[in-house]
C-alpha cells in the first residue's frame, strides 16, 4: 500500500509516517468495490461516508488514483481465477459479499437522448442547481467557476479571477457599444466584467435556473440592468444576433462530440463578420478517453460532460468558418484555482454540510481535489481558443501582434496598416 489503511475492526496496513489514512469504515465499502472494482466503486463508498481520508487529502487521492484504473484491462482487479476464489472467501468472511448496494441518491440518473435540449438542461441543474450559498462559499465572492489567471502565484483568488476576465475581454478586443454574448454565463462574472470596465452591452445565458435569479440580483445591485440582460435559454435557441463578440468561458465541456458542427455553426450564425469567439475549455491531451460513462466525474460532477483534444476545438471552429488566431494553455492556473477552492471548502466544511448536504460536500471535495491532481500531472489541461468571423476579402480585422491586441502596445489593424501603405 503506498499509504496507510486502516479498517473497520482497527486493523492496519500500510508504511508508518504515511502523509494520510484511508480509512474503511464499514464492510460495505469493501462490497461496493467488489461490484464496481474501479474508481466508482471508491466514489460511492467514499460518497456515502464508508470510506474516507484523513491527513494529506491531495496524497490520499493521488494514492486512490494511481492505485486503481479505469482501464478494461484491469476492471477486475488484475485477479487470476484462483486470487478470485480467495479473495471472495475473505469477503465472506468480512461480511463483504452481497448484492449491490443502493446507489447514492446523488449519482445522476441520466435520461432521454445524449445532449437533448431537456437532457442537457437536466445535466445542467444536477450540478448547478446545488444552492448559491454553497457555490458562494467554494468560489469565493466573484461565483466565477472557471480557471483563474494568475500573473502570479500570490495573487489571491479574487484578483486571478479578475485577470482572467480582463485576459478574455482584451482577446475579444471588447469597446464600448459592444454587444457580447456569454454562453454559459453562469453566476454573471464575465458579462459583469465587460460591462463595468469595457462598456459593452451583453447577455449572459444559462440554463440554471438558481444561477440566473442570483446573476439577475448581481446585475441590478451593480446598476447595470441596462446593459446586462440574463436569459434562461439554451445556446441553440438564440436568434437575435448579431453579437460583436461571443465567450463561451466553462460550458463548451457539455456540448459532447455528437454537437460540436452545430455549437460553432450557431455561434458562427451569430457573430457579425468581423466579430470573435473565445471558447475557454477545459481539454484532454491526444490519447486520452473523452468520455468515461462509468468514472467517478460522468456520475456524480458532469453527467454528459465530454473533453476534447484541442486540435479537435480548432479544427472544428475552423471547419465551420472560423479563423483561429490564437490557442493558449492555461493548465497549471487550474490546478492554482483549484486548490484554492478545496481550501475554501475545508476552511468552512461544517458550513459546507449543512448546505448542500453532507455526501454533495463530500463529492465536491473529491471532483476538486483529484482534479488539481490531474491538471498538475498533465492528465488535463484547459485552452482558451480565440477565433474570427473573417470579413469580405478575408480581413480579419486582428491588430498585427499578439502584445497589440492584448493592450501591451498601441494596436493598429492589419487594414489599418494597409491603407497607410505600410510594406506588404
Amino acid at each position: 500500500m503506498p499509504v496507510s489503511l486502516r479498517c473497520w475492526d482497527g486493523s492496519t496496513l500500510g508504511p508508518p509516517g504515511s502523509p494520510c489514512t484511508v480509512v474503511v469504515r464499514s464492510p460495505r465499502a469493501l462490497r461496493r468495490l467488489l461490484w464496481a472494482p474501479n474508481e466508482l466503486g471508491v466514489a460511492r463508498a467514499y460518497v456515502t461516508g464508508e470510506l474516507d481520508v484523513e491527513g494529506d487529502l491531495y496524497a490520499g487521492f493521488a494514492a486512490l488514483r494511481d492505485t486503481l484504473t479505469q482501464d478494461d484491462e484491469q476492471a477486475s482487479l488484475g485477479l487470476r481465477p484462483r486470487e478470485w476464489v480467495v479473495l471472495l472467501a475473505r469477503a465472506a468472511r468480512l461480511r463483504a459479499l452481497g448484492p449491490p448496494l443502493p446507489r447514492p441518491e446523488e449519482e445522476a440518473r441520466s435520461k432521454g437522448g445524449r445532449h437533448s435540449l431537456a437532457r442537457d438542461a437536466a445535466a445542467v441543474s444536477h450540478h448547478y442547481d446545488v444552492g448559491n450559498d454553497f457555490y458562494r462559499l467554494v468560489l469565493g465572492p466573484s461565483l466565477t467557476y472557471s480557471c483563474a489567471y494568475f500573473t502570479n502565484p500570490q495573487r489571491t483568488l479574487e484578483e486571478a479571477q479578475e485577470a482572467k476576465h480582463e485576459l478574455i475581454a482584451a482577446k475579444l478586443g471588447l469597446a464600448p457599444g459592444m454587444r457580447m454574448l456569454d454562453v454559459g454565463c453562469g453566476w454573471g462574472g464575465m458579462v459583469l466584467y465587460a460591462a463595468r470596465h469595457r462598456g459593452v452591452s451583453a447577455v449572459g445565458i444559462t440554463l440554471s435556473q438558481e444561477q440566473a435569479t442570483l446573476a439577475r440580483q448581481r446585475v441590478a445591485q451593480a446598476g447595470l440592468s441596462d446593459r446586462v440582460e440574463i436569459r434562461i435559454q439554451d445556446y441553440r435557441a438564440v436568434t437575435d444576433g448579431p453579437y460583436d463578440a461571443i465567450s463561451s468561458i466553462g460550458m463548451f465541456e457539455h456540448v459532447g462530440l455528437a454537437r460540436l458542427q452545430e455549437y460553432f455553426a450557431v455561434l458562427h450564425r451569430l457573430l457579425r463578420p468581423g466579430g470573435r469567439l473565445l471558447n475557454h475549455a477545459i481539454s484532454r491531451p491526444s490519447g486520452r478517453p473523452r468520455l468515461d460513462r462509468h468514472s467517478f466525474i460522468e456520475r456524480y460532477v458532469f453527467p454528459d460532460g465530454e473533453l476534447h483534444e484541442v486540435g479537435t476545438v480548432v479544427s472544428g471552429m475552423q471547419d465551420l468558418g472560423f479563423e483561429v488566431r490564437d490557442v493558449e494553455s492555461l493548465r497549471e492556473h487550474y490546478a492554482l484555482t483549484l486548490r484554492r477552492w478545496v481550501a475554501n471548502l475545508e476552511g468552512a466544511w461544517d458550513q459546507a454540510q449543512a448546505l448542500a448536504g453532507p455526501a454533495r460536500a463530500r463529492i465536491w471535495r473529491l471532483y476538486m481535489a483529484a482534479s488539481a491532481l490531474n491538471f498538475e500531472a498533465g492528465r488535463t489541461s484547459v485552452h482558451q481558443v480565440l477565433g474570427v468571423r473573417p470579413e469580405d476579402q478575408g480581413r480579419s480585422g486582428m491588430p498585427l501582434t499578439r502584445a497589440q491586441w492584448l493592450g501591451e502596445a498601441p494596436a493598429p489593424s492589419v487594414a489599418g496598416e494597409v491603407a497607410a501603405g505600410a510594406p506588404r
